[in-house]
Protein backbone atom coordinates (compact mmCIF):
# COMPACT_ATOMS: atom_id res chain seq x y z
CA UNK A 1 0.00 0.00 0.00
CA UNK A 2 2.92 2.21 1.05
CA UNK A 3 4.08 2.05 -2.67
CA UNK A 4 0.79 2.47 -4.33
CA UNK A 5 1.21 5.71 -2.21
CA UNK A 6 4.49 6.92 -3.52
CA UNK A 7 4.15 6.19 -6.94
CA UNK A 8 0.46 7.82 -6.75
CA UNK A 9 2.24 11.19 -5.14
CA UNK A 10 5.01 11.10 -7.68
CA UNK A 11 2.97 10.71 -10.44
CA UNK A 12 0.70 13.90 -8.94
CA UNK A 13 3.36 15.99 -8.57
CA UNK A 14 4.83 15.12 -12.06
CA UNK A 15 1.46 15.69 -13.71
CA UNK A 16 1.14 19.22 -11.46
CA UNK A 17 4.44 20.27 -12.65
CA UNK A 18 3.48 19.86 -16.02
CA UNK A 19 0.24 21.71 -15.76
CA UNK A 20 1.65 24.56 -14.16
CA UNK A 21 4.57 25.18 -16.31
CA UNK A 22 2.56 25.41 -19.51
CA UNK A 23 -0.36 28.14 -18.16
CA UNK A 24 0.14 31.32 -19.81
CA UNK A 25 0.62 34.50 -17.77
CA UNK A 26 -2.69 35.65 -18.14
CA UNK A 27 -4.62 32.57 -17.07
CA UNK A 28 -2.45 32.35 -13.73
CA UNK A 29 -4.43 34.75 -11.28
CA UNK A 30 -7.80 32.51 -12.09
CA UNK A 31 -5.19 29.64 -11.75
CA UNK A 32 -4.30 30.90 -8.43
CA UNK A 33 -7.81 31.86 -6.92
CA UNK A 34 -8.90 28.03 -7.77
CA UNK A 35 -5.41 26.46 -5.98
CA UNK A 36 -6.20 28.82 -2.89
CA UNK A 37 -10.01 26.96 -2.65
CA UNK A 38 -8.42 23.50 -3.37
CA UNK A 39 -6.36 24.65 -0.42
CA UNK A 40 -9.45 25.69 1.79
CA UNK A 41 -10.80 22.64 1.83
CA UNK A 42 -7.75 20.95 2.55
CA UNK A 43 -7.28 22.93 5.62
CA UNK A 44 -11.12 21.75 6.48
CA UNK A 45 -9.52 17.80 5.59
CA UNK A 46 -6.30 18.15 7.90
CA UNK A 47 -8.90 20.04 11.26
CA UNK A 48 -11.10 16.97 10.84
CA UNK A 49 -7.80 14.20 10.48
CA UNK A 50 -6.37 15.45 13.54
CA UNK A 51 -8.99 16.21 15.51
CA UNK A 52 -10.04 12.34 14.83
CA UNK A 53 -6.24 11.28 15.29
CA UNK A 54 -5.66 8.43 18.17
CA UNK A 55 -1.78 9.17 18.09
CA UNK A 56 -0.16 11.69 19.23
CA UNK A 57 2.51 11.11 15.85
CA UNK A 58 -1.09 11.68 13.51
CA UNK A 59 -2.14 14.57 15.63
CA UNK A 60 1.30 16.92 15.06
CA UNK A 61 1.20 15.53 11.31
CA UNK A 62 -2.69 17.10 11.30
CA UNK A 63 -1.85 20.36 13.42
CA UNK A 64 1.23 20.78 10.58
CA UNK A 65 -0.89 20.25 7.63
CA UNK A 66 -3.27 22.78 9.41
CA UNK A 67 -0.79 25.63 9.18
CA UNK A 68 0.80 24.44 6.15
CA UNK A 69 -2.15 24.80 4.61
CA UNK A 70 -3.30 27.95 6.03
CA UNK A 71 0.22 29.71 5.16
CA UNK A 72 -0.60 28.38 1.17
CA UNK A 73 -4.37 29.94 1.22
CA UNK A 74 -2.89 33.28 2.70
CA UNK A 75 -0.19 33.26 0.36
CA UNK A 76 -1.64 32.65 -2.47
CA UNK A 77 -4.58 35.35 -1.72
CA UNK A 78 -1.41 37.95 -1.21
CA UNK A 79 -0.43 36.77 -4.05
CA UNK A 80 -3.85 37.07 -6.19
CA UNK A 81 -4.33 40.40 -4.95
CA UNK A 82 -1.13 41.53 -5.73
CA UNK A 83 -1.68 40.55 -9.32
CA UNK A 84 -5.13 42.10 -9.15
CA UNK A 85 -3.99 45.58 -8.28
CA UNK A 86 -1.77 44.84 -11.27
CA UNK A 87 -4.67 45.01 -13.69
CA UNK A 88 -6.52 48.44 -12.01
CA UNK A 89 -6.46 51.55 -14.02
CA UNK A 90 -4.99 54.61 -12.42
CA UNK A 91 -7.77 57.28 -11.35
CA UNK A 92 -5.90 60.04 -12.47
Amino acid sequence: MLMVSITVFILAAFVGFEIITKVPPTLHTPLMSGSNAISGITIVAAIIVSGRAEGGLATVLGVVAVILATINVVGGFLVTDRMLEMFKRDPR
